[in-house]
């Protein structure tokens, strides 16, 4: 079992920077693959950044260049670096955590409201 505690979010304008935090209950060492989502109104929830164990990374292709996922083992906490926003980006941002490949069982944080307007 692990929580997990999303912050960060806020209002922002147009090209400004936003960086969220993941912070965990319990060691994320050995977490195989953590990520990020988020969900507009009237939207799906889209998957938008992953890193695994060893730091490999992921992104969609609305994000790549501008958002950079991290995770810090020592501090138990992961980490989304988000430049040059645009009003697109507004939605709500989740933090998620998914210990095994083999198992179906994914952690979620409570989730932070990023907004992006002028």
């Amino acid at each position: 079992q692990v929580q997990l505690a999303d912050s960060g979010g806020g209002l922002v304008q147009p090209g400004e920077s936003l960086t969220l935090s993941c912070a965990a209950s319990r060691s994320i060492a050995s977490i195989n693959i953590m990520g990020w989502y988020r969900q507009a109104p009237g939207k799906e929830r889209e998957l938008i950044a992953v890193i695994n164990y060893s730091g490999s990374t992921i992104y969609a292709e609305s994000v790549k260049g501008r958002f950079t996922i991290s995770r810090d083992n020592a501090k138990n906490t992961m980490y989304l670096q988000m430049n040059v926003l645009k009003p697109d980006d507004t939605a709500m941002y989740y933090c998620a955590a998914r210990p095994s490949l083999t198992r179906d069982l994914t952690y979620w944080g409570q989730g932070t409201q990023v907004t992006v307007s002028s």
